[in-house]
């Protein structure tokens, strides 16, 4: 059996999460859930590369198997593909045999100062407390802005729509710690700024990918609208969205 059919097998076979010769391919492969679609099924495709489920020179499940199992579109499956691409992990093959194919491991450039900031930050800690933060200051926002607090995060929101890529990160830096200043807390905007300095220590880490980008535009769109709304749950609901895609790009390429 070739390595995709056992990888597409397993995971028929393996249900909700039973295990299987291979490891728990279930918990890679899963359906994603709604919101964050792109980056979920991106951080489950790494996954399956650095666990070696599809070898080096293997062929991954065709584009109809992957989009059935992960549940999302064959346009957004393309697109989660163009960046596997793009960070040479697969090649795309035309022809009879063609698909989508494993390509060796080589050591990026910087992998030594990468492995140096990851160990020294506890990853999944950081992301974690980073959605109680941020969720928090979003539902302290939307419970009790100032009166100049709503023009303060528009233009925030408007110099991230409009920034270059260069210097995307820094205004959505900007926005965020907008957010936790207007959230009436100095001791909770202080833990912020430093939870948020650890934050862009891994997000240097990783490419900026225009797709998620747009996506973020979005979130953030929509957690504005919600402290502006006075609506503080939906607020704090669609910010631990947004960490929430965040942290599945962090856990992809840092794990």
């Amino acid at each position: 059996m070739a390595a995709t059919e056992v990888v597409v097998a397993a995971v028929d076979a393996a249900g909700d999460g039973g295990d299987t010769v291979i490891g728990r391919p279930a918990s890679v492969l899963r359906p994603v859930r709604a919101g964050n679609g792109f980056e979920e099924a991106l951080e489950q495709l790494l996954q399956l590369l650095r666990l070696g489920l599809v070898p080096p020179g293997e062929r991954l499940p065709s584009e109809r198997e992957l989009s059935q199992h992960l549940r999302i579109s064959r346009v957004t499956l393309r697109e989660v593909l163009k960046v596997l691409q793009d960070q040479n992990m697969v090649e795309s093959r035309r022809g009879r045999y063609g698909g989508t194919f494993v390509l060796p491991r080589t050591a990026p450039d910087g992998s030594g100062e990468l492995r140096r900031r990851i160990a020294a930050v506890d990853v999944e800690d950081t992301l974690r407390f980073r959605e109680v933060l941020e969720a928090g200051a979003a539902g302290l926002c939307a419970e009790r802005l100032p009166a100049d607090g709503g023009a303060r995060l528009r233009a925030a929101l408007d110099a991230t729509q409009g920034a270059r890529l260069e210097d995307y990160r820094r205004q959505d830096t900007l926005l965020h710690l907008t957010l936790a200043e207007l959230s009436g807390s100095r001791t909770l905007a202080a833990q912020h700024a430093a939870v948020r300095a650890t934050l862009n220590e891994l997000l240097d880490c990783i490419p900026l990918l225009v797709r998620n980008l747009e996506h973020s535009q979005q979130q953030h769109a929509a957690v504005v609208e919600a402290v502006l709304d006075r609506d503080a749950d939906a607020a704090r609901e669609m910010m631990r969205e947004h960490c929430g895609g965040t942290a599945a790009l962090l856990r992809g390429f840092l794990a």
